[in-house]
């Protein structure tokens, strides 16, 4: 994007806001944005991996850098009903796309790995849902850019259309894009990992606020 772009986006904001994740300008923006994408560089965390579960991985983004580092490992995307219709055009024998996280754990069989980048923060119940994620065994799961707050509380987030999914939209027209982002205390995202260990925690260094995790499964 230009200077002279950026610079009328700052002063001339656009007027025209859609709502939620499922809306399906948004889903299409994300799905061709990712379409388009071409990674570059290594992803140490995949390496040697089979099966990955990616909780609200989009179109497959991070699918595209992870068979550059193991061209064989077998990805499941859990997303939207919405991102799931329009992804799916997507699939292969290798990629597949559901709404529902046992689905997707019943289609990997052993998990090596649950992947979950700026997503959980969106769901209705995120507590509900990293039981649901643990329910399903994956050896490892790895957290980014999870809100963590002292209580529990929902905002109202905006974001321009433009900035979802990897790189920039051609075009000189965008939205506004609205939808709720939950903050979720630290002791209770921990204490939902049943059957789990915390081995890691930190500030995520990308995201204002949020932290990231990674939790090991406990000897059966």
């Amino acid at each position: 994007m230009s200077l002279i772009q950026r610079l009328r986006r700052r002063l001339f904001p656009p007027r025209d806001v859609i709502e939620g994740y499922e809306n399906d300008q948004l889903i299409e923006t994300i799905y061709r944005k990712t379409v388009a994408f071409r990674p570059e560089g290594d992803w140490p965390l995949v390496a040697n991996l089979k099966a990955v579960l990616d909780f609200g991985g989009g179109a497959g983004i991070h699918y595209k850098l992870a068979r550059q580092q193991s061209p064989g490992i077998r990805w499941a995307v859990v997303e939207t009903p919405a991102m799931v219709r329009r992804a799916s055009e997507l699939a292969t024998d290798q990629l597949k796309f559901f709404d529902d996280i046992q689905k997707a754990a019943n289609w990997l069989g052993s998990i090596d790995l649950m992947h979950s980048n700026g997503a959980i923060q969106y769901v209705d119940d995120a507590l509900e849902t990293v039981e649901a994620l643990c329910a399903a065994r994956p050896a490892r799961m790895v957290w980014y850019r999870v809100p963590i707050g002292d209580v529990a509380r929902a905002e109202v987030q905006t974001s321009l259309l433009s900035n979802n999914g990897p790189g920039q939209l051609a075009a000189d027209t965008d939205k506004l894009v609205k939808y709720e982002r939950h903050w979720i205390p630290e002791g209770a995202f921990v204490a939902a990992h049943n059957g789990y260990q915390l081995s890691e925690s930190g500030p995520d260094p990308r995201e204002r606020g949020s932290q990231q995790f990674t939790f090991v499964r406990s000897t059966d």
